[in-house]
């Protein structure tokens, strides 16, 4: 795989509200399939932004190390659509609505 389609694989993120010790409140995200990925900001925005920096970052200096890539979980299947049961014109009997 080249650097460009090492950087296009998609990663989950977490993106969650933190207290620091100094009991300031911050927005961290992180990559965590990408160890060592994590970055917090006052925005969410900024904290993405931030990431997003460091992805490149940490993907391109393993690389250039002759290190492996960690690859991301493959994604959740998608599931199936719910289905609902309905009275039938007759009222007593349930029918399958999709």
């Amino acid at each position: 795989m080249s650097p460009d389609e090492h950087l296009r694989v998609p990663y989950t993120m977490i993106i969650a509200s933190v207290r620091r010790a100094n009991g300031a409140w911050v927005r961290r995200a992180e990559y965590p399939e990408l160890p060592g990925c994590i970055a917090e900001a006052d925005s969410p925005l900024d904290a993405i932004d931030r990431l997003d920096l460091l992805r490149e970052e940490i993907i391109m200096g393993r690389l250039a190390r002759g290190e492996t890539i960690p690859v991301p979980r493959p994604p959740l299947a998608r599931l199936p659509r719910p289905t609902r049961l309905l009275p039938a014109p007759n009222g007593r009997e349930l029918r399958e609505v999709t």
